[in-house]
């Protein structure tokens, strides 16, 4: 099997619906659902078990990573996917596109393939960076939802659940520089995504702050760190962060964005 597409949910009503159809509709048959429930009571989950390709798995967790981890014990497809309810695919092609990318660009050495989001707050796509080196990493990996990773790279380690925000992050960063995954960029718009969650919240904001400075410190000497930290606030981070989050001005900031990294 090559895909596992996981989806956490709790008491999502229609989220979970519209997201559990944005895969099934997809031409690419080879992959299974793993829908990780942590207890609803809104009868979202028990209308989408008799659905043969879907797996339901009802068991407390103690918030969306501790979801994820425990679903990940149950995924048998060679790369797995995470998908949130409220997010979609976005297109039928997305899995069938992604499954050609890995077969052009597939290496010997454990892989993550990533590609490009919709935000439908703004409407604007958000064009990932091609290159991941370290400027990269410090500040902008991909979003989780557009990410296809290699099984193998959680066989011996989930997401560490200290982590409330960016426990994505860190794993992130812990398969380029400590198992030497490698990271390959794919030219396709993966999903569509809902935001507006905790971690754009004004506590979650300061929470990720948090977690990204101790994050930094494990991964990034910290010289190249305080060097990349002044290099943001030199370029106006928190404007350029407000112009995306616009939508008057996400769709020209992400095109400038777009063609910096293609001139690069």
């Amino acid at each position: 099997m090559i895909f596992s597409v996981i989806v956490v949910c709790l008491n999502a009503g229609e989220k979970l619906h519209k997201t559990i159809e944005s895969i099934l509709c997809q031409t690419e048959t080879d992959y299974e659902i793993l829908v990780k429930d942590g207890g609803s009571e809104d009868g979202s989950v028990q209308a989408i078990k008799a659905e043969d390709r879907i797996s339901v798995y009802c068991e407390k967790d103690t918030g969306i990573y501790d979801a994820m981890n425990q679903a990940l014990l149950h995924a048998r497809g060679d790369y797995v996917c995470f998908l949130n309810c409220g997010d979609y695919f976005e297109n039928e092609l997305v899995l069938q596109r992604v499954r050609e990318q890995i077969g052009q660009k597939r290496g010997s050495r454990p892989t993550i393939f990533y590609g490009n989001i919709r935000e439908r707050q703004t409407g604007a796509m958000v064009q990932s960076n091609p290159t991941l080196d370290d400027f990269a990493c410090y500040r902008n990996l991909p979003c989780h939802q557009a990410c296809f990773y290699d099984r193998r790279l959680f066989g011996s380690r989930q997401f560490e659940l200290r982590y409330q925000v960016r426990a994505d992050y860190e794993h992130f960063l812990w398969c380029l520089y400590q198992a030497q995954a490698a990271a390959v960029y794919m030219p396709v718009t993966v999903a569509s995504y809902e935001g507006g969650g905790y971690s754009e919240s004004r506590t979650g904001k300061r929470q990720s702050k948090r977690e990204h400075r101790e994050i930094v410190a494990r991964y990034l000497p910290k010289k190249k760190a305080r060097r990349y930290r002044l290099v943001m606030i030199l370029t106006l981070a928190p404007l350029r962060t407000w112009a995306a989050g616009n939508p008057a001005t996400a769709g020209i900031y992400q095109a400038v964005k777009k063609r910096i990294y293609k001139e690069r």
